[in-house]
């Protein structure tokens, strides 16, 4: 199943609905940032503002590549998982053009170094 350009623009809309959700509850505005930036991209290729490398916030760099990599090795209603194996072979692919580099290092290190993996569920 592969989804359609409304249902497309609706999760595209979720950094913007969190960050209104997030700031009217009081929220840690750094953690509104974080959450409003993940989808950004260092190279200027994400949204919502296209912002670049050091535009991001580190917090929002570590973030889109954790999201990244939970989002590929997980089930998602519209495909199947992907799998871990995929997931950290597109963020070493992207390291340096959508994804920062220390970040990418630090995610490749702690599941293929120091052995984490992603709970059951």
């Amino acid at each position: 199943m592969k989804l359609n350009d409304i249902e497309y623009a609706m999760i595209k809309s979720h950094p913007e609905v969190a960050r209104k959700i997030l700031k009217q509850v009081d929220f840690i505005p750094t953690v509104v940032d974080m959450v409003y930036q993940h989808h950004e991209r260092i190279d200027g290729s994400g949204y919502p503002e296209k912002l670049k490398r050091d535009d991001i916030l580190i917090e929002a760099r570590i973030l889109a590549v954790a999201d990244t990599v939970e989002a590929m090795a997980s089930h998602r209603p519209y495909r199947a998982a992907l799998g871990i194996e995929k997931a950290l072979e597109e963020i070493k692919n992207q390291r340096g053009i959508l994804y920062d580099e220390a970040v990418v290092d630090a995610c490749l290190k702690l599941f293929l170094e120091k052995g984490f993996q992603f709970k059951e569920t």
